[in-house]
């Protein structure tokens, strides 16, 4: 067995990680001293028993004491606005803006024409009866501006419209590009992108 290619072969399963680019991993890896190799094969299992995902907003985090993350249990955080992410790295780079303090929602993918990929729906519908309850107001499609995004973007409303009387169904401006996924955006566009948010 070579465990040099086998090795290669799992990091090139990373997103955004092609087989020369996780070949270079490998060999840092091997030029790497013991302790750092050991150091980060630490940090790698203590993923599963340190980091827990939140059973409100699907977000990963590390407060293992609970089930529910930092976001959802801030009293401070404005609950007539509920924005729709799809992953963790959105919900981070909106946090980072510094503009936005309701709450979140990660639907952990998106959708595509063919078919593929899929999204969490009845936590979703679980999710807005229970903001809804607390006087929730707007929802926000903060999905990346590509066509998988629209795609997405277009399933939530329709799983959105037996409330279209209640809520306000919203989507960031168009500070992002065509094409832009919302985790690579910097701060200012996002800023920009939630203020000029408009009716979805």
């Amino acid at each position: 067995m070579d465990h040099i290619d086998e090795l290669a072969r799992a990091l090139a399963r990373l997103p955004g990680i092609g087989p020369r680019q996780s070949k270079r991993f490998v060999y840092y890896l091997l030029a790497a001293s013991i302790s750092e190799r050991t150091k980060l094969a630490e940090l790698i299992m203590s993923l599963g028993k340190d980091v827990c995902q939140c059973s409100e907003c699907f977000r990963f985090h590390n407060e293992t004491t609970t089930d529910v993350c930092r976001y959802c249990s801030d009293h401070g955080r404005d609950n007539a606005i509920l924005m729709f992410v799809e992953k963790d790295q959105d919900l981070s780079a909106i946090e980072r803006a510094g503009t936005y303090h309701g709450r979140y929602f990660v639907l952990g993918g998106l959708l595509t024409l063919s078919g593929k990929g899929a999204i969490r729906e009845k936590e979703l519908l679980r999710m807005v009866e229970k903001r809804l309850e607390n006087g929730l107001q707007e929802v926000v499609l903060a999905l990346s501006a590509t066509s998988e995004g629209e795609y997405t973007a277009d399933r939530v409303r329709t799983l959105l419209a037996p409330w279209r009387e209640q809520i306000r169904i919203s989507e960031l401006g168009r500070g992002l590009a065509t094409g832009s996924e919302l985790e690579y955006s910097d701060t200012q566009t996002l800023r920009a992108a939630l203020t000029n948010r408009k009716e979805a």
